[in-house]
């Protein structure tokens, strides 16, 4: 047990050493990886499976926010602020419709069948990624359809608790905050800092679902488990800076409107889909490149020992 806990401390010590590569070799050996396999082709594919799950998701989510009665109004409002500040105006106002009819149409006399009709599906986006991480780590599928399945869906489950987790935090942070004060009188000053920890903790809730698809995702035959590893820090804050940058570009040269007309909505939620799996995938990428140097040390790196 003391040996499996030192070598696992010894293979998390080195991933952020990035294996004994220098960051512009990683940064080469991954954008080569995106030419090689085809990642923005990828990231297209993804971005259309995402579509297709997305609303599934908002409905399995709202579905979960009807077992907390008293906290279903705000949970529904916590989740339309999260993707006010990322999506772009015009694709949050399309889903914020979107979300307000479907919780209508989750009554509790449907939460059950809307639960496992609404994960079924949304287990689709999940098993496209787990698909496309095969390609990223260049290993082959061997699960059966069942097993690849069961994992999407484990992993969909997952991804939803600690999205709830998230909502939840920032939800409850400021009256768990104050309740702390009270309790143990700190000053208004530790208050504030503890208020403003909610953010960050939401956002490490994010980073540890990447790094939760990451590792149990692709078909590994000895996959490593990190809460928080390169390729997902660096994948969520591309995704962040990808769609401010995207918010930004609609707000000074949007031309979906003109080109696609009342489309126009829809192609730039697609368009930030792409974003975001293209961000995924990069992340990815900077894992698998670590993990395969760990395992066969290029020429001129010494990889720490695992």
């Amino acid at each position: 047990m003391a040996s499996s806990k030192s070598a696992k401390r010894q293979h998390f010590e080195s991933i952020w050493k990035l294996g004994g590569l220098k960051p512009w070799q990683l940064v080469k050996n991954v954008a080569r990886g995106i030419d090689e396999d085809d990642l923005l082709g990828h990231a297209s594919g993804l971005a259309f499976n995402f579509l297709l799950a997305l609303f599934p998701l908002m409905l399995f989510l709202l579905a979960l926010f009807g077992l907390f009665t008293s906290r279903t109004s705000q949970l529904q409002n916590g989740l339309l602020t999260y993707f006010g500040h990322l999506l772009p105006p015009q694709a949050f106002q399309l889903l914020k419709t979107a979300i307000n009819e479907l919780a209508m149409s989750t009554g509790s006399g449907k939460l059950t069948l809307s639960i496992v009709v609404a994960l079924w599906f949304a287990s689709g986006g999940v098993d496209s990624m787990i698909s496309t991480l095969n390609v990223v780590y260049r290993v082959r599928g061997t699960r059966s359809w069942v097993q690849a399945r069961a994992i999407a869906l484990v992993l969909t489950l997952a991804i939803s608790i600690l999205l709830l987790s998230a909502l939840v935090m920032v939800l409850a942070g400021g009256h768990l905050g104050n309740w702390v004060g009270t309790k143990l009188h700190l000053s208004s000053t530790i208050l504030i800092f503890l208020k403003a920890l909610q953010w960050p903790v939401a956002l490490a809730f994010v980073i540890v679902s990447f790094s939760v698809i990451y590792s149990f995702g692709p078909d590994l035959h000895q996959p490593h488990w990190h809460w928080i590893t390169p390729g997902s820090v660096f994948g969520v804050f591309l995704w962040l800076a990808a769609s401010a940058g995207f918010r930004a570009y609609l707000h000074f040269f949007n031309t979906f409107g003109s080109t696609y007309g009342s489309l126009g909505a829809v192609m730039i939620l697609l368009v930030w889909l792409y974003v975001t799996g293209l961000a995924f995938l990069i992340g990815g990428a900077i894992n698998a490149e670590v993990e395969r140097v760990l395992k066969v040390p290029q020429a001129g790196v010494s990889a720490a020992p695992i």
